[in-house]
């Protein structure tokens, strides 16, 4: 197979521009969320919080698929594989967290107990 310039040159635009674009795209989804995330009311952050870390749960599975159908045993299968463990792991790490903190922050909502006065006690 030869490789002519052209070719090359082709390619390595194109690669430019889908890098580009992602970037783009990433930036955007910044600003897009740190927007929303800044006008929600105080209020409405743990259910935000919950619907979040059930959507990281959907990806930390493809995660884990993804490690599951690596195969190989190449230099590149490799860092792949090492590359979507972590991923998993950070990934899980940050669904558990999510739902400690969920779940402390409804303990915040209960009410305490109030300690009632039995009628008979009492020093009359």
């Amino acid at each position: 197979m030869q490789v002519t310039t052209d070719s090359l040159q082709t390619t390595l635009s194109d690669n430019a521009t889908v890098l580009l674009l992602t970037v783009y795209v990433l930036l955007l989804a910044i600003f897009l969320g740190f927007e929303l995330i800044g006008r929600v009311p105080a209020t409405l952050h743990t259910p935000l919080m919950s619907g979040t870390n059930a959507i990281h749960g959907i990806v930390v599975l493809g995660a884990m698929i993804i490690l599951g159908s690596i195969e190989g045993s190449s230099l590149t299968d490799t860092v792949l594989k090492i590359l979507a463990f972590i991923a998993v792991v950070l990934g899980s790490a940050n669904v558990f967290g999510g739902f400690v903190v969920t779940d402390r922050m409804l303990e915040m909502f209960k009410r305490k107990p109030v300690a009632r006065k039995s009628p008979g006690a009492g020093g009359q």
